[in-house]
C-alpha cells in the first residue's frame, strides 16, 4: 500500500527551520489538513468543500509576471462544485529546493510531482485540471479562500513586536522632526521603541536556538563531506555541511544552516542514488533522483566523497537511505550536472559570500531594516543630548538606550565577521578531519 503524501516546505534556516520540522500538508479523513507552527487547518473534500483543483502554471503567461513576485512558481486553486475558490496551494512554498533554483526552473507536471501536490490530490480524490490562462473561466478569479502554505519563517510574536514598536517610533519621530519643542516623554518613547528592534532580534536568536535544542528527530545516519585535497574547503564548510538520513526524511544542510528536506516515503519521495562516472570511469558526482527520474540534488564527488573517508561515507549513505543505487557514465564532452540543480553552490567562492550565507536571516527588508534600526538608535542619542539641559533624567535614559541599541547591533555583526575571517572561512588544513572541524 502506497503511503499518502505529506508535503515538505521550501528550505529554511534560522527561525525558518521551524517550518521544515513541523509544517506539513496531508490528507486525513476526507480533508486536506495543514499543520503549521502549532496550528491545524482542515479543508473538507467533497460536498461543501473541495471538488476540483486547477493548476495555474505561471510559465504559460510568464510575460505578465514580475521577477521575484509571490506565486511566481504557480499555484493550485481548489474550487467547490460551483467554481468558487475554497483554498489555494502556493507551489513554490512546498518545493524543498526552491530557494536554490531560479524561478520556474521546474514547471508543469514536473513541479506537481516534485512538490507532491499531484499525489496529494490523487490521494484525496480531487480531479486536477490545468489552466492555460490564469484569467480564463476554468482558473477562476484567483480571489478568496485560505492559503495552504507552510506559514511565515518568522514567528508571529516577532512581527507583532516590530510592528507595534515601529508604528510608535515613526509617530514619535514625525512629531519630533516637525516640532520646535520636544517634550521629554516623547524623546523617551522614541528611544525605547527604537531599542525594541535590536532587542527583539536578539530575543529571536535566543528563541531560535532554544527551539532547535528541543526538537526531536530520529537520525539514522549523518554523512559529513570528505573532500579531496585541493578542493579549497573551509573549516565552516566541514563543520556545517552534512547529509542526514532521518526516519522519514533525507536532509541536506548547507553551511548557511539552510536545510532541504526530502520525503523518503509517498509518491513524491526520493527514489534513487546515481553514481555518475566520466568517460574514463572515474566518479564525478552523485545524483539524488525523485519521481520520473528527476534530479533533486547533486553531490560533487570531490567535495563529498573524494577524501580518505569518502568511500565509507558513500557506503553509509547508500545503506542508511535504503534507496536504489545505480551508475551511469557520461558520454563525450557532456557536462555535469545539466541545468540548475541543488548542490552545485554549497561551497561559496569567497569568505565574504560564506559569511553572508551564514548570517542570521533577516526580514524581506534586508539591509534596509538594519539601517533603519541603526538610524533610530543614533537619532535617540541625538535627541537625548538635545533635551539634556531641560530634562537630564529622560535625556540620560534616551542616550543610554540609543547607545545600547547600537551596541546590540554592532557586537553580533563584529563577532560574526571576525570569527569568519580569522577561523571559519580560512582554508581547512589537509589533515583536518570532519570530526575535528565539528568540535
Amino acid at each position: 500500500m502506497t503511503e499518502a503524501p505529506a508535503l515538505r516546505p521550501a528550505a529554511g534556516r534560522g527561525p525558518g527551520l521551524e517550518r521544515c520540522h513541523g509544517s506539513r500538508l496531508s490528507v486525513e479523513d476526507g480533508a486536506l489538513v495543514l499543520r503549521a507552527r502549532g496550528r491545524t487547518r482542515r479543508v473538507p473534500v467533497g460536498d461543501g468543500g473541495v471538488a476540483r483543483a486547477v493548476f495555474v502554471d505561471t510559465a504559460m503567461d510568464a510575460g505578465r509576471d514580475e521577477p521575484g513576485r509571490p506565486g511566481a512558481w504557480g499555484e493550485v486553486r481548489l474550487q467547490d462544485r460551483d467554481g468558487a475558490q475554497v483554498a489555494r496551494i502556493p507551489l513554490g512554498e512546498w518545493l524543498p529546493e526552491a530557494p536554490a533554483l531560479p524561478e520556474r526552473a521546474v514547471q508543469g507536471e514536473q513541479l506537481l510531482e516534485r512538490t507532491g501536490v499531484a499525489g496529494l490530490l490523487k490521494a484525496a480524490g480531487v480531479p486536477l485540471h490545468i489552466a492555460r490562462d490564469r484569467t480564463g473561466p476554468r482558473a477562476g478569479s484567483g480571489k478568496g479562500g485560505v492559503s495552504l502554505g507552510p506559514g511565515p519563517a518568522f514567528p508571529l510574536w516577532y512581527w507583532c513586536v516590530r510592528g507595534v514598536a515601529g508604528t510608535l517610533w515613526f509617530s514619535a519621530f514625525t512629531v519630533v522632526v516637525f516640532s520646535d519643542t520636544v517634550p521629554a516623554w516623547l524623546v523617551l518613547l522614541l528611544a525605547l521603541t527604537a531599542l525594541c528592534g535590536p532587542v527583539a532580534r536578539l530575543t529571536l536568536r535566543a528563541w531560535t536556538r532554544l527551539r532547535a535544542g528541543r526538537r526531536r528527530v530520529t537520525v539514522l545516519e549523518r554523512v559529513a563531506p570528505s573532500p579531496a585535497a585541493g578542493t579549497g574547503v573551509t573549516a565552516r564548510f566541514l563543520r556545517d555541511t552534512e547529509l542526514r538520513v532521518q526516519d522519514r526524511d533525507l536532509v541536506l544542510r548547507d553551511l548557511g544552516g539552510q536545510e532541504y528536506w526530502f520525503a523518503r516515503s509517498g509518491p513524491h519521495a526520493v527514489k534513487r542514488l546515481v553514481k555518475v562516472l566520466d568517460g574514463a570511469g572515474l566518479p564525478v558526482g552523485a545524483e539524488l533522483r525523485g519521481p520520473g527520474e528527476q534530479v533533486r540534488a547533486v553531490f560533487p564527488w570531490d567535495l563529498w566523497f573524494g577524501g580518505a573517508d569518502g568511500a565509507g561515507g558513500w557506503s553509509r549513505l547508500c545503506g542508511a537511505s535504503g534507496l536504489a543505487v545505480s551508475e551511469r557514465r557520461l558520454s563525450g564532452r557532456r557536462t555535469w550536472p545539466k541545468g540548475p540543480v541543488l548542490g552545485t553552490g554549497l561551497l561559496p567562492r569567497t569568505g565574504r559570500d560564506a559569511r553572508r550565507m551564514a548570517r542570521f536571516p533577516g526580514t524581506a527588508a534586508g539591509v534596509s531594516s538594519t539601517a533603519v534600526m541603526a538610524f533610530g538608535n543614533l537619532f535617540s542619542v541625538v535627541q537625548g543630548v538635545r533635551v539634556a539641559d531641560t530634562a537630564p533624567g529622560p535625556a540620560a535614559v534616551a542616550v543610554a538606550a540609543g547607545a545600547l541599541g547600537l551596541v546590540l547591533q554592532a557586537v553580533p555583526y563584529a563577532v560574526h565577521e571576525l570569527r569568519g575571517r580569522l577561523v571559519l572561512d580560512r582554508p581547512a588544513a589537509e589533515r583536518t578531519t570532519n570530526e575535528e572541524a565539528r568540535r
